[in-house]
């Protein structure tokens, strides 16, 4: 037997007595509690693939499950009544300056005129039937539109104008010249909503 094979053989009797030492600490327990500290680390050695090995997963509980849908419930709750909100508020500006366009247009209209009747001119009633033969600002003194804005001649409300409502009043006004030199006009215009616009313009005899 040479050499190699001597060294092989002490190898293998070491193996040997190892692991029975090994086996007895094992089916022993009490004896591995007075064994050398050396020992007692084989036992408590993991293994790499055991300590590498990750953690069980799990799902999430009904409980989980049913605070998560409540708290998506409310966050979203939330985010369309802002936009509701929001919404509504963006609409009103539109509907303000749309009657603030009608008072200024139908306060124009009425300045553009004579300021006085002319000879044989218009003398019939303050209706939107007689509106384009108006010919002097005082034709327009109680004019009013109860349903909905019509164009100079129309015989119908203008489209998207149905809600809206106008009044005309023409006074006497002192502008630092004899009072019945100078009229004062009041246009005003009721939304859909209920606000109400009031556009005033003057008028003098020139």
């Amino acid at each position: 037997m040479n050499n190699a094979e001597k060294n092989y053989q002490i190898i293998r009797q070491l193996e040997d007595g190892r692991n029975f030492m090994l086996e007895m600490y094992a089916q022993n327990p009490a004896l591995l509690k007075t064994a050398d500290s050396r020992i007692r680390e084989l036992f408590e050695y993991k293994p790499v693939a055991e300590c590498e090995r990750p953690p069980k997963q799990r799902g999430a509980s009904l409980i989980e499950l049913i605070m998560f849908i409540v708290i998506v419930s409310v966050a979203l709750a939330g985010i369309l009544l802002v936009m509701n909100q929001t919404t509504r508020g963006s609409a009103d500006p539109l509907v303000r300056k749309q009657a603030l366009a009608v008072a200024y247009s139908l306060l124009e209209e009425v300045e553009l005129q004579d300021f006085a009747n002319p000879v044989g001119g218009f003398t019939g009633a303050n209706v939107q039937a007689n509106r384009s033969k108006f010919d002097d600002v005082m034709d327009y003194n109680g004019f009013n539109q109860a349903a909905g804005i019509y164009s100079l001649d129309g015989v119908a409300p203008i489209t998207g104008l149905e809600g809206y409502t106008a009044g005309v009043t023409v006074i006497d006004a002192a502008l630092g010249v004899p009072a019945v030199s100078a009229v004062q006009i009041d246009v005003t215009v009721t939304a859909p909503n209920g606000e109400a616009i009031t556009a005033t313009g003057y008028r003098a005899a020139y």
